[in-house]
């Protein structure tokens, strides 16, 4: 009988860690990707997208021709949840309420009033279009917030699909780049001064990087007042999140899923609020900020490799173009809104 009782064989244990037992092997693989990510920014014309972006289709590249490995699995929803809150949270400390003042109560209102008009006209349109509820919303916060990190952190609540998340992002990159491309093309036929364009900028540009290389082709000053406008944007992102997540909640009482899946409050959201005020009292040394602009930076590459891992591309082409056609419509409407009230309240 004691024999019968004995520990499993050594190699069904060694092969317990390869299935997926563990984060850690997950974790390794979506580093890589991360990392591989920094590095092809470094070879020509691919330098100009986020790493975040280049993550995702390095991630999607080697799950569709490899296959992602079952022990990697763990690591990588590992990496999907934990990780992509945990940078989201240190998101907040590259924001302080001190850069609201310094756009004024005008280019707060334009900001504010801008975003989530775009927000909730581009989930209208996604309905005319006939785009899927949630695609809509996820494109319409990427578009209207901060790219590819308003679509994961929106997602904690729409529970899009993978393909919807991958899908939102490449909508938001693809814009987003024309948008960062067409700007200082348009400068001098707008007649804009520094400050209006750095505000239209910051205003209806997607990303962060695209703002601030767009922002600066209309001077220093521009530049300067272009990003702090758009980081304004994307403190904007707490309010926003919370609220859909209480929406969420509100609608799943009363229903079946209120007690089985009713969607998430994203709490996390509130760690992301704490650390700008963190930061807007100087309780972060400024000789640690850059470190901690790159490690948010990786740690939001490495969630979305993470994503990419799980992101099939026949599911991505079933979606067809309506989409595609959803997030031209959402930058042009933010686009056009932010323009015409910076030239009518001259702000």
């Amino acid at each position: 009988m004691a024999e019968k009782s004995a520990a499993p064989p050594a190699p069904e244990r060694a092969d317990g860690w390869r299935a997926g037992t563990g984060v850690l092997p997950g974790l390794v693989l979506t580093a890589a990707i991360a990392g591989l990510a920094y590095a092809l920014r470094l070879l020509p014309v691919i330098g100009v997208l986020s790493p975040l972006v280049i993550a995702t289709v390095v991630g999607m590249t080697f799950h569709n021709l490899v296959g992602t490995p079952a022990w990697a699995i763990p690591g990588v929803k590992f990496a999907l949840r934990r990780i992509l809150r945990f940078a989201i949270i240190l998101l907040g400390l590259q924001l302080t309420f001190a850069q609201v003042r310094m756009i004024g109560p005008i280019g707060f209102g334009i900001v504010a009033f801008a975003l989530f008009a775009t927000f909730f006209v581009t989930r209208w349109m996604g309905r005319l279009m006939g785009v899927d509820p949630k695609l809509s919303e996820l494109i319409a916060a990427g578009t209207a917030i901060c790219g590819a990190s308003a679509v994961v952190a929106t997602n904690t609540v729409t529970r899009g699909s993978d393909e919807d998340v991958a899908y939102a992002v490449a909508c938001v990159t693809v814009f987003g780049s024309a948008a960062m491309l067409l700007s200082p093309v348009l400068l001098p036929v707008i007649g804009f001064a520094p400050h209006a364009y750095g505000l239209w900028v910051g205003a209806s540009v997607h990303e962060v990087a695209q703002v601030v290389a767009a922002a600066f082709q209309g001077g220093q000053a521009a530049g300067e007042f272009g990003t702090v406008a758009k980081l304004t944007r994307v403190m904007l992102l707490a309010p926003l999140v919370l609220g859909l997540g209480f929406v969420a909640l509100r609608r799943a009482r009363g229903t079946d899923a209120a007690g089985k899946a009713a969607p998430p409050v994203p709490w996390f959201v509130l760690g992301f609020m704490a650390m700008i005020v963190v930061n807007s009292f100087g309780l972060v040394p400024a000789e640690a900020k850059p470190a901690l602009v790159q490690t948010t930076t990786f740690l939001l590459a490495l969630a979305l490799g993470a994503m990419g891992l799980e992101t099939d591309i026949r599911k991505l082409k079933a979606k067809g173009w309506r989409p595609l056609a959803l997030g031209a419509a959402a930058w042009l409407f933010i686009a056009g809104l932010t323009f015409g009230l910076i030239d009518l309240l001259g702000a």
